[in-house]
């Protein structure tokens, strides 16, 4: 039997649809649909039922499906193997890191590239979206996210813990009214997320805060909500890294108006042998502990340290 086109089904019973399988394998869905449609024609039998949803496994799929895992784990072994054979120091493949939109693209991203640079052989993926990376399904390698995993044969640590503030853009805070209690704020719009497409509960912190009165705009996208109370539509309540260094925005209420969130890393227990995963996962460690500062405000980051 065809290993490939075993991949292709596993990860097509994993994601539920041919375009996050293809996603995930990095082909297009037509290639896709072509190995599993030859994979029943070897097997005589249909391995997954069509519809406008996705693709739902048939009696046939489910039966193959702890075979091709069986495979899935051989093949990682012999990856295992080679990669302890290869020169030391030396990493290669690929390693796709899953995390929120705004911790990917201001902490991760720029530190990427060097770590990238040194090790030539080894391709990161990095998909830094607004939403909740799915481990089960096999979306990345290695999550980083609001939530510490509830269930499943995974490795998780704390990472690290981040600020937020409440901030407004300086030419905003001059065109209105004085901000000096949080009685205040009920006078101002605010920019937020939507609640009903809320991807964690732990983004819920505007009703900790009191529920604002009114929005001038809400977004899925926290780089959206960034950008949309640095252009001066209201106030929001933004991470430090992304809003602290930015000179068009001013924290309103200091000490009064912040809040603390964590950041959990995941990783499948399959993956802790693989040296690649594992470089990545100490690399992401060291990446939050370099990053106090950016991450919780320097003040925040002293008070920590002893400094």
């Amino acid at each position: 039997m065809d290993w490939d086109n075993l991949r292709f089904f596993l990860e097509t019973a994993r994601a539920g649809t041919l375009a996050a399988a293809a996603r995930r394998l990095e082909v297009d869905h037509t290639t896709v649909s072509r190995r599993i449609q030859a994979l029943e024609k070897s097997l005589g039998r249909p391995l997954f039922v069509r519809s406008a949803t996705g693709f739902a496994p048939t009696e046939a799929g489910r039966e193959l499906l702890p075979h091709a895992e069986a495979m899935e784990a051989a093949s990682r072994a012999i990856d295992a193997d080679r990669a302890a054979h290869r020169p030391p120091g030396e990493l290669a493949g690929t390693v796709r890191i899953g995390t929120t939109e705004g911790f990917g693209a201001a902490v991760l991203a720029p530190r990427l590239a060097a770590f990238g640079a040194a090790q030539p052989k080894l391709l990161v993926d990095l998909l830094a979206v607004p939403r909740t990376v799915n481990l089960g399904r096999r979306e990345a390698d290695i999550v980083v996210g609001l939530e510490r995993p509830a269930r499943g044969e995974v490795i998780a640590v704390r990472l690290c813990d981040y600020a937020l503030r409440l901030y407004a853009c300086a030419d905003y805070l001059r065109a209105h009214a004085a901000i000096e209690r949080t009685e205040d704020l009920a006078q101002h719009p605010f920019v937020g997320y939507i609640d009903d497409l809320l991807f964690s509960r732990e983004l819920q912190y505007l009703r900790e805060m009191g529920p604002p009165r009114r929005f001038a705009l809400r977004s899925t996208s926290i780089v959206a909500q960034w950008q949309a109370v640095a252009a001066g539509a209201g106030l929001g309540v933004l991470p430090v890294f992304l809003a602290g260094a930015d000179p068009r925005l001013r924290e309103v209420l200091p000490g009064q108006a912040s809040l603390t969130r964590t950041f959990w890393m995941s990783m499948p227990v399959e993956n802790k042998g693989l040296p690649r995963m594992q470089a990545v996962w100490e690399f992401l460690k060291q990446v939050a502990a370099d990053s106090g500062a950016l991450l919780r405000g320097p003040d925040a980051a002293a008070a920590t340290s002893g400094g």
